[in-house]
């Protein structure tokens, strides 16, 4: 996607009110659910997070460590879907993600 679509996809699932944990973590097991079958591979897996990494980089916070900010996002990401750390986990470090101190 571009980012006008990307932009409008943000506007559209926050109108929704489809930003919630429950729906986080519905996509997880329906990922982990279509990769065990075979449905899907490990690069369909990164695309899904490459276009969760590009909606939450379109609330970040604006300051001059948007490079750290996206590794520490890309790094949470990758951990969620691995199952290693929790929906709910504080953020490891000062460069937060959005609505994290």
């Amino acid at each position: 996607m571009d980012k006008s679509e990307d932009k409008r996809l943000h506007d559209t699932i926050g109108f929704v009110g489809l930003r919630a944990q429950a729906t986080a973590v519905g996509l997880l097991q329906l990922s982990a659910e279509l990769k065990r079958a075979g449905v899907i591979g490990d690069d369909a897996i990164d695309r899904i997070k490459d276009a969760i990494a590009r909606e939450i980089s379109l609330s970040r916070p604006r300051s001059p460590h948007n490079e750290e900010f996206d590794a520490n996002l890309r790094g949470r990401l990758d951990r969620l879907f691995a199952r290693e750390e929790a929906l709910d986990a504080t953020p490891p470090d000062s460069v937060g993600l959005p609505g994290q101190p």
